[in-house]
């Protein structure tokens, strides 16, 4: 399409959309997307040779989603004119867990941002014109609508960082997952607001069972209001999963740490740390269990929030399906009791080895004894033994 006619169109867009807008017949963001469709259509006309060019790229996420990701292809290579842009989800975990209370009075936060069941809400946040919303859960994790990675970035760094003593456990390198969601309230065909392959559909929600579940006084937000507890399940499922991942990377440099142990035993027949030294391991190996199942937010449950909802748990259920945190929180536990048993055999051979020491010592002990008992008393003995036998031979 040349110039003359992309500037011809985008008049005519702005045109019809300011004279639908004045009438107050139809909103003005539906005519946007009317003439972001019709433009997007004609401009994959003129580049049929590549009609996925200009189509977002894959998220970058290393989660078991990818796997999935062909299913969204349908939505994002066939824009409708109610749809809006492909955006992104990014989710950064900081530390084992936040004190989401010290968020209450932070300075840096907008005054509306308030507390949402089990995280602290942030309905705005951004520069002016890309603004987005953000979650942040107790578990450590921060998860943004419609902020990018910079963006996300910068509120951990001016809120997150800036809050003392909210982080508990801080993570000498965060964790981070995307992802992709896409509005569409007036879906043309009807869909629900669902997950479909790596991406995340907003579109028509059913009716609350509880609406005291909502915020008594919501306010202004980017994103739609009507799918503000949709956007918490997701993010919600989403937190435990980097949260999870967080704890996999530690504990696999924890196994590291630990790798050269199986090597020592059959090299020297001793193990290469002390006794020690395997009691601190054993310390941090029961640190790692405690996190992954007996911590406030256990990732293998369902929380109590969604017993009510059965429509929000189908949300929370298929993204966490989707990114295997039950199957990844079993193989984590399987690991930790492989090691556990592990450490358990070495601290066995410790004490047998210990064990033998004492016995040595105990030898030797006596053997000292023995020998300061004939320093001591020889010549007395020598004497009662010698002058018996010389008593006799003058008897006879």
């Amino acid at each position: 399409m040349t110039s003359i006619a992309l500037r011809a169109f985008r008049n005519g867009c702005i045109a019809h959309t300011r004279h639908q807008h004045l009438s107050n017949s139809v909103p003005l963001w539906l005519w946007n997307s009317q003439c972001r469709y019709q433009g997007t259509k004609a401009a994959a006309s003129s580049q049929s040779e590549h009609p996925l060019s200009d189509a977002k790229s894959k998220p970058k996420s290393t989660t078991p989603l990818r796997r999935s990701a062909s299913a969204s292809l349908p939505i994002r290579a066939n824009p409708t004119p109610t749809r809006g842009d492909i955006q992104p989800i990014f989710t950064i975990a900081t530390a084992e867990r936040y004190i989401l209370s010290r968020l209450r009075s932070h300075p840096e936060l907008p005054p509306r941002s308030q507390a949402l069941h089990e995280a602290w809400w942030v309905p705005k946040w951004g520069a002016e014109g890309k603004e987005g919303e953000v979650f942040v859960f107790a578990n450590g994790t921060v998860v943004c609508w419609g902020l990018g990675e910079s963006a996300a970035n910068s509120f951990v760094k001016e809120v997150i960082h800036r809050a003392p003593g909210i982080e508990v456990g801080p993570l000498k390198e965060p964790e981070t997952e995307e992802l992709d969601f896409v509005v569409d309230p007036i879906e043309l065909s009807g869909a629900q607001t669902r997950l479909q392959g790596d991406l995340i559909l907003l579109g028509q929600t059913g009716p609350l069972n509880e609406p005291e579940l909502l915020p008594t006084n919501i306010p202004p937000m980017v994103l739609p209001q009507e799918t503000l507890l949709a956007r918490y399940a997701f993010s919600q499922a989403l937190a435990r999963s980097t949260a999870l991942s967080a704890l996999e990377v530690s504990f696999d440099k924890y196994l590291t740490s630990m790798a050269l142990l199986p090597h020592a035993l059959a090299e020297t027949g001793k193990p290469s740390m002390s006794r020690i030294q395997l009691i601190k391991k054993l310390g941090e190996l029961m640190k790692f269990r405690q996190q992954l199942n007996l911590s406030y937010e256990n990732f293998s449950e369902v929380p109590d929030f969604y017993w009510a909802e059965p429509e929000l748990e189908r949300y929370f259920t298929s993204l966490r399906n989707a990114l295997e945190v039950k199957a990844r929180t079993s193989s984590l536990n399987d690991k930790i009791t492989y090691t556990a048993d592990m450490q358990s055999m070495l601290r066995q051979l410790l004490t047998e080895s210990s064990t033998h020491s004492m016995e040595l010592i105990i030898i030797a002990l006596i053997a000292v004894e023995v020998v300061i008992a004939l320093i001591r008393d020889g010549p007395e003995l020598w004497h009662m033994v010698v002058g018996a036998d010389e008593e006799k031979e003058a008897a006879h």
